[in-house]
């Protein structure tokens, strides 16, 4: 297919395009919308050894994921929804809650969702303190230069995690921008056969157009084609809602009716028959 072909496409069916744009962007928005909104909580925890020894910080960066999985468990749970005094299950609180490891910065990361920012907060702070109780009572039985600490960087911060309107309003687009593209050459597909104006036959013929037949003209004040005027109305014509009544035909007499048929070739013509007296031999 051609540039112009694509163009003559979009310009025939490109409303089908813009029509499913409209209405995937107008459902995202609205599903986004009928959302309940989840906020997500984030702190960092700094790991960090008591000297700078090579092999003390390998150990270190072995040990973020031991951390990381410490603090992922329903016995850390439980102990937070003691401390806040939550009405929730330990293994429905860990599923809202992240814990990862990053080596190349010797820090542990945690994330919390929940329908209420300052209460994903209030958890990601009482897990980071249980967290950091606990690092110290394991270096309180270590030697110093042996001694792996942990800092809390920042006070957690909460932010909207979903529904992202301007995202999914976006997505929309796109989706119904792919959606219109394939119904609608889907459609040029099956008609690409049906031969309606006089380019389609040069474009799929590729043959010269010689002629074409107009179109009869309407007018609105003349329901008839024009060039083709309605026949005049006879004058003798009964009137519209009238009842007409059919004439009785009386047949006329012809001046040959009463006239004898005219002799056939065949016979002969005979004149009147005039009369004769016989007589007997004994007169």
């Amino acid at each position: 297919m051609e540039l112009q072909d694509y163009v003559r496409i979009l310009r025939r069916r490109g409303w089908i395009i813009i029509l499913l744009m409209v209405m995937t962007a107008t459902a995202a928005f609205a599903f986004g919308k009928l959302q309940t909104p989840i906020y997500q909580s984030s702190v960092e925890i700094l790991v960090q050894p008591a000297r700078a020894d090579w092999g003390i910080t390998q150990s270190a960066k072995i040990l973020l994921r031991s951390y990381a999985s410490w603090m992922n468990t329903n016995t850390r749970a439980q102990e937070v929804i003691d401390l806040l005094h939550l009405d929730r299950v330990p293994a429905d609180l860990l599923g809202d809650v992240q814990v990862s490891s990053d080596d190349s910065r010797l820090i542990i990361q945690m994330r919390v969702e929940d329908p209420d920012g300052d209460l994903a907060n209030d958890i990601a702070q009482a897990w980071t303190d249980i967290f950091i109780q606990w690092r110290n009572a394991e270096n309180a039985k270590q030697r110093k230069e042996d001694v792996v600490e942990a800092f809390q960087l920042d006070p957690p911060r909460f932010a909207l995690a979903r529904p992202k309107w301007k995202i999914n309003v976006v997505a929309g687009l796109v989706m119904g921008t792919l959606v219109g593209a394939v119904i609608t050459f889907a459609l040029e597909w099956i008609e690409s056969g049906v031969v309606r104006r006089p380019d389609d036959i040069d474009r799929y013929l590729k043959l010269p157009l010689l002629g074409t037949i107009p179109a009869p003209k309407l007018d609105a004040n003349r329901p008839y084609a024009l060039g083709n005027p309605p026949a005049t109305a006879d004058p003798s014509s009964p009137p519209a809602g009238a009842t007409s009544v059919a004439p009785i035909p009386v047949p006329t007499p012809s001046p040959q009716a009463d006239a004898p048929p005219p002799p056939s070739s065949d016979e002969e013509e005979i004149g009147p028959i005039e009369p004769t007296i016989l007589l007997s031999k004994g007169d």
